[in-house]
């Protein structure tokens, strides 16, 4: 069977993108954005395309396209689109597929589905993307109990920021959750410097390993 991680965030404007390029790119994977909500400043998938060093045709395209950088219910109503969650099944791929969330987990995709119902419905494991700075602690543990509430199962949390060793440690701990690693912060992004940071700090067997359980 083939890895299917779905990486999430605490917030949005984490991270999560840069984050879900440098696994793509580790794992010589599939991408997939189903829901995109925001077009003028290019897509998601776009900046996946440009840091992962993967081919277009392991870019999958978007289900949903939606002009207004908004929630994603508030996106498809003022673009006269109505969301349909049976067509957010995951695809079928040959390789490894990884699936990047919108915002965090209680995003809603329509008036009464959030982003965490489609994730108890793809059953895969979930990689939460946590910032290392104030405030991080109740948005990860929060998040963490909402995914355990639902039976979806937690791969691990990928930190993004500057080095925050109490923060990273008590969540992994409260919350019994591996820490996958920290991406720092880089000043030039590119997609040498990302593949570069993401061998440094993170180790890909753990991924392929947690999504094998």
């Amino acid at each position: 069977m083939n890895v299917r991680i779905v990486v999430t965030g605490t917030d949005t404007g984490i991270g999560k993108t840069v984050f879900s390029a440098a696994l793509s790119g580790a794992l010589d994977a599939y991408y997939w954005k189903p829901v995109q909500a925001g077009l003028d400043d290019g897509t998601d998938r776009d900046t996946v395309m440009r840091l992962s060093g993967l081919p277009e045709q392991r870019l999958l395209r978007e289900v949903y396209r939606l002009n207004t950088p908004a929630s994603p219910h508030l996106a498809a109503r003022i673009d006269g689109v109505v969301i349909d969650p049976q067509k957010l099944a995951l695809p079928k791929t040959d390789r490894p597929l990884v699936i990047e969330g919108a915002g965090g987990l209680m995003v809603p995709l329509t008036e009464d589905f959030t982003y965490i119902d489609i994730m108890a419905r793809w059953d895969a494991p979930v990689v939460l993307c946590a910032r290392t700075t104030l405030g991080t602690i109740n948005h990860s543990l929060l998040s963490i109990e909402a995914l355990r509430a639902r039976a979806i199962p937690i791969l691990g949390v990928a930190f993004i920021g500057d080095e925050n060793e109490e923060s990273e440690r008590i969540i992994c701990k409260m919350g019994e959750v591996c820490h996958l690693g920290r991406l720092p912060h880089l000043v030039s992004l590119t997609g040498e410097t990302l593949r570069a940071a993401f061998a440094q700090h993170f180790n890909v067997d753990d991924f392929v390993r947690g999504a094998n359980r």
